[in-house]
This record gives C-alpha cells, sequence and structure tokens, in this order.
C-alpha cells in the first residue's frame, strides 16, 4: 500500500489547487471490478510543476492530460506504485481524465462489496477514509485539497444509488443511470456512494430530505425502529442549530446501515455509513440503544467539525474525533432521554483512553506534525486517544472555560474556516479569542503531553478537624502534569439505611499541575516530592467517603484512602448518582491493572454491588472487566473457576432480582456474561433446545449463536450442530456465528482448518474481515491451551505475512481478536522477538506492529499484576506463619 508522507502533501497542497471532480462509475461488469473514469479539473501555480495523483486500479486504460494522451508503455509500474506522475505542468489551469478498472474490495476498504447469504442479494458502498479514495477514483488524496465532487453511477435497474448529495435516476429506468448533485467543496476521503436494493425509509426535517437505508433482509428491523432513529436525528439535529451559528451545510441527510462496516460509522457528508449491526434483529440493552443514538449524535457532529471545516494534516485526527466524541455524549445529554450518558462514557468509554494512554504506543492528543510523517503512520492514531482522552480533554476544557464561551469560539471558528482546512493553532485561537483566557498554555499542557495524571488522598482528623491531601502525580514515563478543575464529593451513610451514602457537600477544587520542580501559584497547591500536593482543611468529622473527580469532569486516575475504600467495599452501590459510582468503579479497575487492588477483591465489589445496580452499562462494563480481564488474564489459571463461579453467581442473582419483568435490559445483561462464563453444559443446553431463559427471555438469534458457541467452547457441541444452527439462521450473523463455533470445538481438526481459514496462502477464497474477526474469535480460548500450544509460535510469522499480503484491515482483525490468550513468559518472549525482528520479510507492518505491540504491553501488565498477587499471597502466608 503506497503511502503520502506530509512533505508531500505539503509540496502538493503548495504547487496546485482543486477544483472539480466529475466521477462516472460503472458497477454493472462483474463481481470483480468496476468501471472508474474520473476527470478532475486543477490548476498550478507555478510553471513546470511536477506532482502526481494516486490511482490504485486493476487495469489503467487511458490517461489524458489536457487533451493529451499520456502513454501507459509502464502502466503495470504506475499500478504497483499507485500513482501517476504529472510532470512539467503549465502554470495555469489544467484537466486530467484518467478511465481504469477498479477492484472490488472484501475487506471494508475502498469499494466494498458483500452478497447477502440471506437472499443472494448484492450491496456496495464506499469508504475513503483515510487514503482509500485511489481504490475508488484518481484523487489528489489529502484533506487540504478539496473541490467540489459530481458523480454519476451507473447500477443494475433496480438498485438504489446514495451519494454525498440528492442522487436522482437519470435516462429511462432500464439504463440504471445516476446523478448526484454536486457537493459544496468537501476531502476526498469524505466520498460517499452506496449502491444496491437498500431498503429505504425516509421523511423531511427542516426542509431536508432525510432517509434511513438497510439491506432487504433487515428491512422488518429498520421498519421497527426507524422513528427512534429518526427522533434522535432531529433532535440532535435541531440541538445543533440552536448552538452552532453555521446552517447544516449539506443538500439532504442520508443514514445507511451497511455490511461488514470495519468502523462503527463514517461521517460522509450528507450519507453517513454505519455498521448494520446498529440494525438490531435481536434484544439488545437500553446502553446500547444509547450507544447507537450517541454515534448518530456524534456522526452528525462531524458535518460541521470535520466536513465544514476539516484538519489540514492527519496530525489534527483529534480535532475532528474529540469534538465528535464530547458532543455526542453532551447532546444526548441535553436532548433526548439518556441522560446519564457520561456515565456510560466513564465507565464504557473513557477506559479505552486510559489503557492507550499508558502503553508505550501513547501518543499526545494532538501530536507534533512531524510525529504523523504519512498516512501510515495516522492510520495508527484512530484510538482511544484522539477519541476518548481527546472528548474528556475537551470535558475538562469546557469545565474551565464555562459553556457559553466555549460554544462562542467554536462559532468562531467555523465562520472562519466554513469549507476550508484548519489546524489545532486556528481552532485554539478562536478559544483564546472568545474566553480571553490562555487556552494556548492549556493545549500545550493537556494536548501535546501523554500519560495520565494520578490524584491520591491522604486524611487526617483531629478533633473537630479533618485535612485531605490531595497528591498530584503524573505518569511515571514522563512526570509531566496537567491543570485540573474537579469536584470533590463528602459522602455519609444514611442514619437510617447505613448501606446507602448520602451526599454532605461538593467542593470545587483547582490542582495546577505544576512541573514538579517548579512551585504551583494556587494556594496551598505545592510541589511534593513526586508531584504536588492540594492541602484542603474541613470542620466537623471525616465523611464516610471522600471521593475526588466526582462528576468525572477531568481525565485522571484517582486513588481512595483506606476509610474511603472500606465505605465503598460495603455502601459503592447506595451511591446516588450513577457518575460517582462509575468514577468509583473506575478506580477500582485502575488499582487493580497497577496492582494496587487485588483482582479477587475487584469480584467481591462485583458480587456484592452489581445485583443492586440500576444502570446497565455499569453493570454490562464492570462484568465485561470482570469476565474478559480479571478471569482470563489477570488470576492465575488454578483460580479461573473460581472466578467464574463468583461472576455467574452474580449474574443469578441479577436475573432472580428481574424475574419480575423489571430490568429487562439488566437482565440480558446477566443472561449473555453467565453464557460466557458457564463451566457446565447442561443448563446451557436446557436453555437452548427449550429456545428461552427460564422466566425469559426467549433465544433470539444472537442469543442462540452466543449459547451454542459457549457449548463448543466447553466440548458439548457437534459440527452436526453448528450446520443445523446454521440452516436454522443463514444470515450474514448467522455465517459469523457458524465460523466462530468451529474455531471453537475443542478438536485438532478444528484448528488446523480455522488455522487454515485465517492464514493459508493456497489461493482459496479470502475471508472478509468480518469472518476473519469471528474466526480469530473462536479459536483462542482458555479452556484450550493445551490444544493450542503449537500455534503459539507460529501465530507471529503467520502475522506477519498476511497482515503484508492483505492490508491494514486485516492486520488489525488478526492481531485484535487472533492475538493468542496465553499469558506466560513464552508467548511474551515471542511477540517481544517479532517486533525486534531485523529480517524485513519478518517484520510486522507499521499497522500490525502497533496493534501487537499493544498486545504484548498488555500481556506484560497482566503478568505484573499475576506478579503482585503472588508476592501478596507469600507475605500473608508467611505472617500468619509467623503468628
Amino acid at each position: 500500500m503506497s503511502v503520502l508522507t506530509r512533505d508531500e502533501a505539503q509540496t502538493r497542497a503548495r504547487l496546485i489547487e482543486v477544483h472539480r471532480y466529475t466521477i462516472d462509475l460503472d458497477l454493472t461488469r462483474g463481481d470483480e471490478t468496476f468501471g472508474s473514469i474520473t476527470t478532475i479539473r486543477f490548476s498550478a501555480r507555478e510553471p513546470d510543476a511536477d506532482t502526481f495523483v494516486e490511482l490504485n486500479p486493476a487495469a489503467l486504460h487511458r490517461v489524458v492530460l489536457d487533451g493529451r494522451e499520456l502513454p501507459l508503455d509502464n502502466a503495470e509500474d504506475l499500478i504497483a506504485e499507485e500513482r501517476l506522475p504529472l510532470t512539467g505542468l503549465a502554470e495555469g489551469e489544467h484537466e486530467l481524465r484518467v478511465e481504469a478498472d477498479m477492484r472490488y474490495s472484501r475487506t471494508g476498504e475502498g469499494m466494498h462489496r458483500f452478497t447477502d447469504p440471506a437472499d443472494g442479494e448484492t450491496y456496495l458502498y464506499t469508504m475513503c477514509c483515510m487514503s482509500d479514495a485511489n481504490g475508488v477514483f484518481a484523487a489528489f488524496d489529502q484533506p487540504d485539497l478539496k473541490a467540489v465532487f459530481e458523480v454519476h453511477v451507473t447500477a443494475p435497474p433496480e438498485w438504489t444509488v446514495l451519494g454525498n448529495g440528492i442522487a436522482t435516476r437519470v435516462g429511462e429506468p432500464d439504463e440504471g443511470r445516476w446523478s448526484v448533485a454536486p457537493t459544496p467543496p468537501i476531502s476526498t476521503y469524505l466520498v460517499a456512494l452506496a449502491a444496491g436494493p437498500y431498503h429505504s425509509v425516509r421523511t423531511e426535517h427542516a426542509g431536508l430530505p432525510f432517509g434511513l437505508h438497510v439491506r432487504r433482509s433487515l428491512a422488518p428491523y429498520l421498519d421497527a425502529d426507524a422513528e427512534e432513529l429518526f427522533d434522535i436525528t432531529r433532535r440532535c439535529f435541531d440541538r445543533y442549530h440552536e448552538i452552532f451559528e453555521e446552517p447544516y451545510p449539506f443538500d439532504s441527510y442520508d443514514q445507511a446501515f451497511v455490511p461488514e462496516f470495519n468502523s462503527g460509522a463514517m461521517e460522509n457528508p450528507g450519507l453517513v455509513t454505519f455498521r448494520d449491526e446498529f440494525v438490531y434483529r435481536s434484544a439488545v440493552t437500553d446502553a446500547e440503544r444509547q450507544t447507537r443514538a450517541m454515534v448518530i449524535a456524534h456522526e452528525m457532529a462531524h458535518m460541521w467539525f470535520g466536513d465544514l471545516v476539516t484538519m489540514k494534516w492527519w496530525d489534527d485526527i483529534w480535532l475532528n474525533e474529540s469534538f465528535a466524541e464530547y458532543m455526542g455524549y453532551q447532546t444526548l445529554t441535553e436532548t433526548t432521554r439518556y441522560t446519564d450518558t457520561w456515565a456510560d462514557f466513564g465507565v464504557r468509554r473513557k477506559n479505552w483512553g486510559y489503557d492507550a494512554d499508558q502503553r508505550p504506543s501513547t501518543h499526545p492528543v494532538a501530536p507534533e506534525p512531524e510525529q504523523v510523517p504519512d498516512t501510515g503512520a495516522a492510520r495508527l492514531n484512530f484510538d482511544g486517544i484522539s477519541y476518548a482522552k481527546g472528548a474528556s480533554a475537551l470535558r475538562q476544557l469546557v469545565a474551565w472555560l464555562g459553556q457559553k464561551d466555549f460554544l462562542a469560539g467554536i462559532n468562531t471558528h467555523f465562520a472562519r474556516h466554513r469549507f476550508g482546512n484548519a489546524t489545532l493553532a486556528d481552532f485554539i485561537d478562536s478559544l483564546a479569542e472568545a474566553s480571553g483566557r490562555d487556552v494556548h498554555a492549556w493545549a500545550d499542557r493537556w494536548l501535546r503531553t501523554t500519560g495520565v495524571d494520578t490524584l491520591t488522598p491522604t486524611i487526617t482528623a483531629n478533633g473537630g478537624q479533618w485535612t485531605a491531601e490531595i497528591h498530584h502525580r503524573g505518569s511515571h514515563d514522563t512526570g509531566t502534569t496537567r491543570p485540573h478543575r474537579i469536584a470533590i464529593g463528602l459522602y455519609d451513610h444514611e442514619p437510617a439505611a447505613p448501606h446507602k451514602l448520602v451526599l454532605r457537600d461538593r467542593v470545587e477544587a483547582e490542582l495546577n499541575g505544576a512541573p514538579n520542580d517548579t512551585p504551583g501559584d494556587t494556594p496551598g497547591d505545592t510541589p511534593g516530592g513526586d508531584g504536588s500536593t492540594l492541602t484542603l482543611s474541613f470542620t466537623g468529622p471525616r465523611p464516610d467517603l471522600l471521593l475526588l473527580n466526582d462528576g468525572d469532569l477531568t481525565y485522571v486516575k484517582i486513588r481512595l484512602d483506606p476509610g474511603s475504600w472500606k465505605t465503598v467495599v460495603r455502601s459503592l452501590s447506595g451511591l446516588p448518582d450513577a457518575l460517582g459510582r462509575a468514577v468509583v468503579w473506575n478506580a477500582a479497575r485502575d488499582m487493580v491493572r497497577d496492582g494496587e487492588l487485588a483482582p479477587g477483591a475487584y469480584l467481591d465489589a462485583a458480587r456484592a454491588h452489581l445485583p443492586h445496580e440500576t444502570d446497565i452499562a455499569i453493570v454490562q462494563g464492570v462484568l465485561a472487566f470482570a469476565r474478559t480481564q480479571i478471569a482470563d488474564r489477570y488470576l492465575p489459571a488454578h483460580r479461573r473457576a473460581a472466578a467464574l463461579a463468583t461472576i455467574t453467581s452474580t449474574c443469578r442473582d441479577l436475573l432472580r432480582r428481574t424475574e419480575d419483568g423489571s430490568g429487562p435490559g439488566l437482565r440480558l445483561a446477566a443472561v449473555r456474561t453467565f453464557v460466557d462464563s458457564a463451566t457446565s453444559a447442561a443448563e446451557l443446553r436446557d436453555w437452548l433446545d427449550g429456545d428461552t431463559v427460564p422466566g425469559g427471555p426467549a433465544l433470539d438469534p444472537e442469543l442462540r449463536w452466543q449459547i451454542l458457541g459457549r457449548l463448543a467452547v466447553l466440548g458439548a457441541a457437534t459440527p452436526g450442530d453448528i450446520d443445523a444452527e446454521l440452516a436454522r439462521d443463514s444470515s450474514a450473523t448467522g455465517q459469523e456465528g457458524a465460523a466462530r463455533c468451529r474455531a471453537a470445538l475443542p478438536d485438532a481438526d478444528a484448528k488446523r482448518a480455522a488455522w487454515a481459514a485465517l492464514f493459508a496462502t493456497d489461493g482459496g477464497p479470502e475471508l472478509s474481515t468480518y469472518l476473519v474477526t469471528a474466526t480469530a474469535g473462536g479459536f483462542w480460548q482458555p479452556e484450550q491451551h493445551s490444544l493450542l500450544a503449537e500455534y503459539v509460535p507460529a501465530y507471529f510469522p503467520a502475522a506477519v505475512a498476511v497482515a503484508t499480503r492483505r492490508g491494514p484491515a486485516i492486520a488489525d482483525a488478526v492481531a485484535r481478536w487472533g492475538f493468542p490468550t496465553t499469558v506466560d513468559a513464552t508467548t511474551l518472549r515471542l511477540g517481544e522477538e517479532c517486533l525486534s525482528a531485523d529480517d524485513p520479510s519478518a517484520a510486522p507492518s507499521p499497522a500490525l506492529r502497533r496493534r501487537l505491540a499493544d498486545q504484548i504491553d498488555d500481556l506484560r501488565r497482566a503478568l505484573r499484576v499475576r506478579e503482585a498477587q503472588e508476592a501478596q499471597e507469600a507475605q500473608e502466608a508467611q505472617e500468619a506463619q509467623e503468628a
């Protein structure tokens, strides 16, 4: 895959200005390729200019520059290099016409082609972000060369075509010709097309056409949720028009739910594409509906921040993603029934940022431009830092500036750069001008640094007074600290109900984050041996719980003093606010990961308090951490069965609590985790055969596949069982379920077949990204480590080879889902050797390297957690012996 360097992009942007693309696509040429004719009008700013256009064709037929046919004697070289050189350009206007055949993709990049196994219908959609436009049309493919796009399409007559603008049939119906209305100036990575026999639901709002689209086999499920989806869309649209002075900048708003989509969604102007798992064909929790609503709000925010105003280069990915992430959660809270969205963010999304920020691969939210030297490096920064940490930083910025000044700065930014490009400096200038604050200094401390701060309280009580010292420490790697405006919650046991906590007071505090060797400039905030310390004094008895960052307004790890932890163990579920409970659960999670809290203590807290929890996002987040991290990674193998028993007992309590029909979402979350944690097959088999969980819910396709998958892991399912279930559900999701179940069978032949499907190079059909993910997800199971031992050393060279052959999407899938689940020094050594390979043929591609590095660091952390437990257990045993 060709990459574009920042230097090349800057040179090209200086040399040329792009005015208009006219693109004609022929989608009627078969299953493998489609026709692409691109005409680009552009101008050169200086004489004798040399530049290039990106193109990744299957065949290159014709190139015409200013009416002159260019020779194609070296067409094979041009195809291999994915670049078409344009040399000696005269100053002034030019027209380039490129005629080519392009390949359909099976990996969600470029023009993806999918045939629905449910009915045999075929669907297409594009994913041009971040540098895959050249797989669809010839392009000057960089974000700061915006242009008008006019697209024409020939498709099978029965198909629908969707684009960035309103798409209209032209000519006779049997010709299958469509024209998409020209766009305002947009970037190449935002060009979008979807084509196929899509089922559509349409309405109009604020004078604009709104549409929802999905493949026909999912039509009943879209119809069932259409009003909910439109309601969320209208509410977000209206809220953005209240707070943004710039009106919605495009001529329509379509939302297409497309198959085998690699991301959650993509903010194409006027045609947002979503993974079609968001069209629910099985039961989901309210937290999952809230997530879908957040994604809708997130993508709509991009219409302004990202599409109207776009980054100049990929170092400012965060400008798009952090803003949209923040606005998505905030807008839902303000305008919909989902009023606890920040609790969901805190317990399920924010940890994505915390985890990424503590790995060696961490990077600043806003890296320096030279830290993103090319598109290959930029692709790696679509991560928890650019999304979750960036959104957390913006939330802290709003707490510091105030929402009024923040929005005033945003509107200034839109007005200055509409339909253009902007940088971090431009954004900060607008905020500083609106607020009169030194936002540049804030940005240097928050956005240009790495790592996460830790706040630790020490409480001293003396008679009728007590003092809290808040120790502020930066990350171990950098020592850098950041300023924080936080709330400190002071809670007491309710006398009449000691398991409940009541808020005594909430204290506002600022920690200036002074560098460790510099005295603080905030009264009481003075440097300590490792960071700084803020001292607060109070009259009266100390509270039962002192909760730092109550309200979760900043991005920081917190600790609990011993007295507060004792209160939490007794009364965590009695905290009155879901966001406060999320902060406590995050603190416990961080302490486990840092080796300061035994994993078993986390399980005990979950066992005691989840049966009383009312927030579904918290239940799902805590159960997920307990099941996938504590049981499978942080506890040694001999303690795993006891951990799974604790988790299933917790789930049984939730099931008993919801037997009366209350809390269906809580019940569904408990059922799912119970299935994944079961160690005995009999009860699961009874559920599957009876097609229901006693007391509900009835089993829908997703639950049936989940149960069958667990039975396969436990050796209680056969290939015949899988075939029978696939006959019952032959959908794309069913195909994925069957692949996962077959790979999970504890059988040597099944493992060999799954391995061959993932990695073999015998010229057979390649799995789609979704089927790679499903197969890899079934393959590695903690219950089967002895059976899988031979595959651990084979994994690393196999992953390198398939990533090199199939590109970034497959590299990400085989590293994320296919990494061995063995937690031992051998796997760690093999992984480190792979990363340090001297032979270029054995070295991972950039996309694979980043994901492997993260997996290896997570493995290293898991081993540290285990070592800390062993040391603690040894010390306790010695103390017991001495006593």
